[in-house]
């Protein structure tokens, strides 16, 4: 067996049963249409729930997919397999100094997919404008709290100025909707989450409050020291009405919430309390070239090595496929046999 970079069983599923054309489909009928691609696994902040004070031990050059694999793969995925929207996500992807030039050359594909980012906000600012003119559609922004030492504190790092800058230049630009995606301190957060939609409604941001999840990499993460579903509720409602929207929610992570009576919503993102994996859209491919089917996959699938000894869009297609055939029923981390996979969320992607 062979191992990848942060020593995970690389492995090609077998193919038997899965589908050889058609829509990227598992065992259980999920139809995978959202592509997360980790474009790094660098990041300039060091928040408590991700990585340490000192960062991780990050990726070699020659381990890292380059600019024109990305392309390949995002290509295949989009002609082939049948994704429909595509996130660049990192650590931070704007510490990729080829990310125009890669959304450029997604945003030329036909059938065009929708083209979001996912960044802490820092050097947005500065990148905004070309970032839509590359072809970039919408952008998440990471910000846990807007009080400037709580921020520092959380990410070790006295950049909230930056974050903001960035947001604003976002929206500027019409890189919209732009939404906030939090992650609450286990002390602070209960309050931030008011502070933070207060935030939002005032300057036309999206609020996505997420559970803490189980990847960092100290393995420090506790379930009851995190905020939940429930409990950040009960903080919001203390100074606004919530009402569910009506409108469908489909695949997308977030329930979502009137606030006021519409039309701006809040959304919570569950993903422990109230798992949502039987209706998960997603694929993912790290920076390394590896397919994830689930975020919490204990196996991978070495799509790199296949690229690097000369393997065919047929090869690698059938690759992908039985990956995402092989998917699990659920990340299971409300089970007693969970265990914590090897990567941290800096290294899969969000």
């Amino acid at each position: 067996m062979t191992l990848t970079a942060l020593g995970l069983p690389s492995v090609l599923p077998r193919t038997d049963d899965a589908p050889s054309d058609g829509p990227l489909v598992d065992q259980y009928g999920r139809v995978a249409t959202d592509l997360r691609v980790s474009l790094t696994d660098r990041c300039n902040l060091r928040c408590r729930y991700c990585m340490p004070a000192d960062g991780l031990d990050w990726l070699s050059a020659e381990k890292l997919l380059r600019p024109d694999e990305f392309v390949r793969l995002v290509r295949l995925a989009v002609t082939r397999l049948g994704v429909k929207s595509i996130r660049f996500t990192g650590g931070e992807p704007l510490v990729a100094k080829h990310l125009e030039t890669i959304i450029a050359a997604t945003a030329a594909l036909s059938p065009r997919p929708e083209i979001a980012l996912t960044t802490n906000g820092i050097g947005l600012a500065a990148r905004a404008g070309r970032l839509k003119i590359a072809g970039l559609d919408r952008v998440n922004v990471s910000l846990d709290s807007i009080e400037p030492a709580r921020f520092a504190a959380i990410t070790r790092r006295d950049r909230l100025a930056a974050v903001l800058a960035g947001l604003a230049a976002a929206k500027a630009a019409g890189l919209e909707p732009v939404k906030v995606n939090a992650v609450l301190d286990p002390v602070t957060g209960r309050d931030d989450a008011v502070s933070l939609l207060r935030f939002c409604l005032q300057h036309g941001y999206a609020l996505r409050i997420i559970e803490q999840m189980p990847l960092d990499a100290e393995r420090q993460w506790q379930r009851a020291e995190s905020p939940n579903a429930e409990e950040v509720l009960a903080a919001l409602r203390r100074h606004f009405t919530l009402t569910p929207d009506p409108a469908p929610r489909g695949s997308a992570p977030a329930q979502l919430w009137l606030v006021d009576g519409g039309p701006a919503t809040v959304g919570v993102i569950a993903s422990v309390s109230h798992a949502f994996c039987a209706a998960c859209d997603r694929t993912r491919l790290t920076a390394d070239g590896q397919i994830r089917a689930c975020l919490f996959a204990m196996q991978e699938t070495d799509l790199r090595t296949l690229l690097r000894r000369g393997a065919s869009d047929d090869e690698l297609e059938t690759a992908w496929r039985a990956a995402m055939w092989g998917k699990p029923a659920g990340h299971g981390i409300n089970s007693k046999q969970f265990v914590q996979p090897a990567r941290t969320m800096s290294a899969i992607g969000g």
